[in-house]
């Protein structure tokens, strides 16, 4: 059984385009997990983990109408079979499982996915993971593709919390991994230039996205940060999804 989010009592499981990374654009099937091991103050899922009663901060916080979401109403828990049959619905071979951290299930993970292939083969598997957590070598098996979307200190948690040596240098030696580093100002940069040193991550394999859930914010802030990927050779991705539909859930 897998926690996957929950959208108006039903799985957040939807069929939509890739919005952000190395495959943007593609037709995609999303599954959104809930649980989650980091606490980011500008999450735009925090549904998947600040349940009520806990003492998480948000940048939401700041919203007199913004209360912190019922575990029971915001989460549910299907057999393999459900997915599947959810899964089943869409044309799409592209499978984008997210969260949350979806890495925090990654046991069930592995008989799920092993099921969904069962069915056919030819699913492609592709992670959203915040690069705390190394997966169990029965999962990397399954996956064919990691986008790392390692944390900075923009992110408001302790480094402690959010870079984790073990894992990093796992998805930095691995050519199915992909780094995606949230942008808010350019300072992020120094971040980013220190973490692909240590670790020795290819600049082919990094993306450098901005951060918002708006689509001026985005626009505000793509023409420096492309400019600062035209200097260091790094890849830019947008937040395609954010400029087509907006900050909506399940599309």
């Amino acid at each position: 059984m897998l926690k996957v989010a929950k959208i108006e009592n039903k799985p957040e499981i939807f069929y939509s385009i890739q919005g952000e990374g190395k495959n943007l654009g593609k037709p995609s099937i999303f599954i959104r997990l809930s649980l989650c091991n980091l606490a980011c103050i500008w999450c735009d899922t925090d549904y998947t983990w600040n349940w009520e009663n806990t003492t998480f901060i948000h940048q939401n916080d700041q919203n007199p109408n913004y209360q912190k979401y019922s575990k029971k109403e915001y989460l549910i828990k299907l057999s393999n079979q459900s997915l599947i049959a959810e899964i089943e619905q869409y044309p799409s071979l592209q499978v984008v499982i997210t969260g949350g951290e979806p890495l925090l299930q990654q046991k069930n993970l592995v008989s799920f996915i092993s099921d969904l292939k069962e069915k056919n083969q030819n699913y492609h598997i592709e992670f959203e993971t915040n690069g705390t957590i190394v997966p169990l070598a029965a999962l990397d098996a399954q996956t064919d593709q990691y986008n790392v979307s390692v944390k900075l200190s923009n992110a408001q948690l302790a480094e402690k919390e959010r870079i984790k040596p073990a894992a990093l240098h796992f998805f930095a030696a691995s050519k199915k991994a992909y780094f995606k580093f949230v942008i808010e100002k350019e300072q992020d940069l120094e971040e980013v230039f220190a973490l692909q040193s240590t670790y020795q991550i290819p600049k082919e394999r990094i993306y450098l996205m901005p951060e918002g859930r708006q689509r001026e914010t985005l626009q505000k802030r793509q023409n420096w940060l492309i400019e600062i990927c035209k200097k260091h050779l790094f890849n830019y991705t947008d937040r395609l999804h954010i400029h087509i539909y907006g900050d909506k859930r399940g599309i």
